[in-house]
């Protein structure tokens, strides 16, 4: 039992460092994405601007994830074959974000591009709930991830929020945007349910 306990830990560890060092990644690529402008003067700033603003929110969302992300693997009891698949899974979406951030900006949040954004943030957000599935299937119904995400209907009321965001970026894109920022927004607040399975566990 002690050696399969360390073989699990030993995967977890390597399967954590290698989600960070992607997400690193893909936020330096999203930086490297903004222009430095050529004049001196605060106006110089305005053309670089929607581009600053449409990183600002992928910065946020790539926390989002980072940070859910480690407490679901602090809180899993163990890792198989089907999790590290749906890890990729989940890390291929998010390393799209510098292009789909970086094609939003440069547009100035055009419908196609405010589109193409969300479906990027639908199809990571289903990744994820994926992702949460697969360990859940590894570590059993009744583990302590399983009493940790319940229903999960944060994760489903953010799928549901981005199929109503996607076609609403061609008929009113800031509306679209807005969507974006709500579904920010509610990560933003702490899940207090797997805070409290966390606190559990590190006790």
């Amino acid at each position: 039992m002690e050696a399969a306990v360390g073989v699990t830990d030993m995967h977890k560890n390597r399967l954590e460092a290698f989600s960070d060092g992607v997400l690193a990644i893909v936020i330096t690529v999203m930086l490297l994405e903004m222009k430095v402008p050529s004049g001196p003067s605060l106006g110089d700033l305005r053309p670089v601007l929607p581009l600053f603003l449409s990183y600002v929110l992928s910065f946020v969302y790539v926390g989002i994830y980072w940070n859910n992300h480690h407490h679901m693997m602090h809180v899993a009891s163990a890792v198989d074959g089907a999790v590290l698949w749906a890890n990729l899974h989940l890390l291929f979406w998010l390393s799209l974000l510098p292009f789909v951030t970086g094609w939003m900006g440069e547009n100035h949040f055009a419908a196609v591009p405010t589109a193409l954004y969300g479906g990027v943030l639908l199809c990571a957000a289903v990744a994820y709930s994926i992702l949460a599935r697969a360990l859940v299937a590894a570590a059993g119904a009744d583990s302590r991830l399983a009493r940790a995400l319940g229903r999960d209907r944060k994760g489903n009321l953010s799928i549901v929020m981005y199929l109503v965001g996607i076609p609403l970026a061609f008929a009113a894109q800031w509306v679209a945007q807005l969507v974006y920022l709500a579904v920010a927004l509610m990560w933003l607040i702490p899940d207090r349910r797997m805070a409290r399975i966390v606190g559990e566990h590190r006790d």
